[in-house]
């Protein structure tokens, strides 16, 4: 394959990936979720709609702050970003079982984090254009000389707030997701880093 084609299989990839391990959170958030999807579920149990669509409208509106900010438009890999993740999730919540016992629902929670680490630092990789969430974490990281752990865990603390604010569930599961994606995603990074060398002889645009 040349290297557009590696790069359209890495950022697709890293979406459905990213959008597993989401819905692998989910799934255990008797034990708490994810900041973001503390958020989303906040605003399901709040006014209707599923986690995967509350998504895709969140994702628009960091899109629109993010524009504002940069001053120049989305490229158009952010906007398939969330309307594929915000799809795949509600495919992928409705597919799995449910998770039964603590120790079941923590080993799938710490899976979830591992594919969502995974998969967003997989499509960062390919440069096609970056979520709306990652986009503002690399932002963050870049202006104000943060590293990508610090962004990251900096962005799902407040995030969280706000979430248990609207009444989303908030647990143990919440903490090991504010504190562990990042450093996850600042390995994952490197790791796919090489992967995309490997596949295609060039070093991709984003420098972890």
């Amino acid at each position: 394959m040349n290297e557009i084609s590696w790069r359209v299989l890495f950022f697709i990839s890293g979406i459905i990936i990213l959008a597993f391990g989401v819905a692998l959170t989910i799934k255990t958030q008797v034990i708490g979720v994810g900041s973001w999807d503390v958020f989303h579920i906040g605003l399901t149990n709040t006014f209707g709609l599923t986690v995967g669509s509350w998504s895709i409208i969140v994702g628009l509106t960091i899109v629109a702050i993010d524009c504002l900010i940069l001053k120049h438009l989305p490229r158009i890999g952010t906007i398939m970003d969330l309307l594929i993740a915000g799809a795949f999730i509600d495919i992928f919540s409705y597919i799995l079982p449910p998770v039964n016992g603590l120790l079941a629902q923590l080993l799938v929670f710490c899976g979830g984090i591992f594919f969502l680490a995974f998969g967003s630092s997989m499509y960062i990789v390919a440069n096609l254009g970056v979520g709306p969430r990652d986009t503002l974490m690399l932002l963050l990281s870049k202006k104000l000389g943060w590293s990508v752990r610090s962004a990251r865990t900096s962005m799902e603390i407040i995030v969280a707030i706000l979430g248990f604010a609207l009444g989303g569930p908030i647990g143990i599961g919440t903490v090991l997701m504010a504190f562990g994606l990042g450093p996850i995603m600042q390995w994952a990074l490197r790791v796919n880093e090489k992967l995309f060398f490997a596949a295609t002889g060039t070093v991709s645009a984003y420098q972890s």
